[in-house]
């Protein structure tokens, strides 16, 4: 199958092709573990995939759902063109919908704090953070991640690219791209700074302390700790201007945190 080489040329085409395009980007294995029927993309007979691909927009996003009505997609997905028409994972989630909620996206008024990055729900994070998730996720993941990543090179071969770019939103989410194969655009010098810094002599390291549960002493030594403390402020600035990228059958070998635990 050959796709058009943008998502902007795709949404414009009629929808029924549009939905045929982008249905390439739904896994099988999610069709059949949460019984979504492969040609109506429903289940128990109500729609639970959307689309969202206007006319004109360069962006496309992907929903799913394990029933209709659910406040969290088990699958999400937005991707965009860029003005240099490669094209970009801008988000990506996998949600246990079986797996309890933690609303870190919401304040105690429930407005939206961007998944913490504009404002935070402490006591949200900390139970989150107890319960073994990362920063930015609302619930606990499915671990199938890697699994994505095929798919994604095969929906951008069918639109004759060899590579997609991503942006990772967390310091946790950059590490696990590093062992799915991806290289960085932008970053990479200041992910070995980070890992420099949290080693016992660094200016990193001497900021974990006892008295803050999102900076332990022992943050320093797990991915998931790092982005804890990254995500607290540790760095003295947010968690930005990192890109990375993924040529098409090709793992570029990169380790920033050499021998890491999760």
């Amino acid at each position: 199958m050959s796709l058009p080489t943008s998502i902007r040329v795709i949404n414009a085409l009629p929808e029924v092709e549009k939905i045929a395009a982008y249905r390439t980007l739904l896994p099988d294995w999610v069709l059949t573990m949460f019984d979504i029927d492969p040609l109506t993309l429903t289940a128990a007979r109500q729609r639970v995939v959307q689309f969202r691909f206007p006319e004109g927009s360069r962006a496309l996003e992907v929903s799913v759902y394990q029933r209709a009505g659910d406040r969290d997609p088990l699958l999400y997905l937005h991707m965009a063109d860029t003005f240099n028409n490669q094209v970009q994972v801008l988000f990506a989630a996998v949600n246990d919908p079986t797996a309890p909620r933690f609303d870190i996206d919401i304040d105690e008024h429930g407005s939206s704090t961007q998944y913490g990055t504009l404002k935070r729900n402490l006591p949200a994070e900390l139970a989150a953070l107890r319960a073994g998730l990362a920063p930015g996720q609302v619930r606990a993941g499915l671990r199938v991640f890697r699994q994505l990543v095929p798919v994604f090179e095969a929906f951008v071969s069918q639109m004759q690219h060899d590579l997609f770019l991503i942006e990772p939103q967390s310091y946790h989410n950059a590490i696990s791209f590093e062992r799915y194969g991806f290289n960085y655009v932008r970053g990479k010098q200041d992910m070995a700074r980070i890992h420099a810094e949290f080693q016992p002599d660094g200016a990193l390291h001497q900021q974990l302390t006892p008295a803050n549960p999102f900076r332990p002493l022992d943050a320093w030594l797990s991915v998931r700790g790092r982005s804890w403390a990254i995500h607290d402020g540790i760095l003295g600035l947010p968690f930005t201007n990192v890109q990375m990228v993924k040529r098409i059958g090709i793992d570029a070998g990169v380790n920033t945190f050499p021998n890491s635990v999760w």
